[in-house]
């Protein structure tokens, strides 16, 4: 890996989804014993604690259309700016959500700090979901379902032009992948935007080795890396139970695996981040736990 030092940072942001719980994800993880688990890789691991966010008891939900909008862009601003201050000191941000909204915020921040360099970053998407909601398409108004968009240039100003720039990562190098569960007026979002997107159809047809082959190799055509945003329902509900938002046919658990040590290899992530644990569903933290067996994956933890 480029980096040495490993910064922590906790997002328990759940304004951006009706089911409560994600919010409690970061310390599950971390109950995970996660900071011990990566020290024991060789990584030097600081832990930031948890940005300041709101609570949805304590404020009206707003734009029924974009539900806690103001409230979302405050936390992942901060977010940006813990993220960005993280890689300005050669460290690489390891962000846990909280709700797939956070990856605007994390993405924010990485591509600011690259782009004082004039360069781009790539983006990963591992997840069931899409996420390429806008609020005129969206069905529920949560904003866990827009960040992508938002990510590439559509959606709110106040998410979409974050730090001043949009998009945050171009959307040819932008992959998706183990989609299974696209809103019908979202589909065109995804068709049109430039996006790769590779279904679970795709990898049962190719394999998830040729399917990883080819998204890290568009996520890292012309850019500094790339950030890894892993929604833990991208791994099917039997071994991932505990989920914002669970969707049946998802990735094995050695296909999960397989992701994260190839994204490894590659070594072109600049920045992980691990969303959507709830613990208020999951079976005896299973779910946290298999979320620190797969960013160890992704940071070089091996068979032998």
């Amino acid at each position: 890996m480029p980096h040495s030092h490993i910064s922590i940072i906790g997002a328990p942001l759940d304004l951006g989804q009706g089911r409560r719980g994600v919010d409690m994800g970061p310390s599950a993880v971390r109950v995970a014993n996660l900071n011990a688990r990566v020290r024991s890789l060789g990584y030097e691991v600081e832990d930031l604690g948890n940005i300041a966010v709101e609570q949805a008891e304590g404020w009206p939900e707003g734009d029924p259309h974009a539900k806690y909008l103001p409230q979302i862009a405050a936390a992942c601003e901060a977010l940006a700016g813990q993220v960005g201050d993280a890689l300005s000191r050669g460290c690489m941000p390891l962000v846990l959500g909280g709700d797939h909204s956070v990856a605007i915020g994390t993405a924010a921040g990485v591509a600011a700090h690259f782009r004082k360099q004039d360069r781009n970053i790539g983006l990963i998407w591992l997840d069931a979901h899409a996420d390429m909601n806008t609020p005129e398409t969206s069905p529920s108004g949560n904003v866990h379902g827009m960040p992508l968009a938002c990510i590439v240039g559509m959606g709110p100003a106040g998410l979409v032009d974050l730090l001043g720039f949009h998009p945050k990562t171009p959307p040819r190098n932008t992959i998706i992948v183990g989609l299974r569960d696209v809103d019908q007026l979202e589909k065109p979002h995804v068709r049109d935007s430039g996006v790769r997107a590779f279904t679970m159809r795709d990898i049962d047809e190719r394999g998830l080795r040729a399917v990883m082959d080819e998204a890290i190799r568009l996520a890292s055509d012309g850019t500094a890396g790339f950030h890894l945003s892993l929604d833990m329902d991208f791994v099917d509900p039997k071994d991932a139970p505990g989920v914002g938002t669970p969707v049946r046919g998802g990735a094995t658990y050695r296909e999960a695996h397989l992701a994260m040590e190839m994204i490894c290899d590659s070594g072109n992530m600049l920045s992980m981040e691990i969303v959507e644990v709830n613990p208020v569903i999951d079976e005896f933290n299973r779910t946290a736990d298999l979320a620190v067996e797969l960013a160890m994956s992704g940071l070089g933890k091996r068979i032998l």
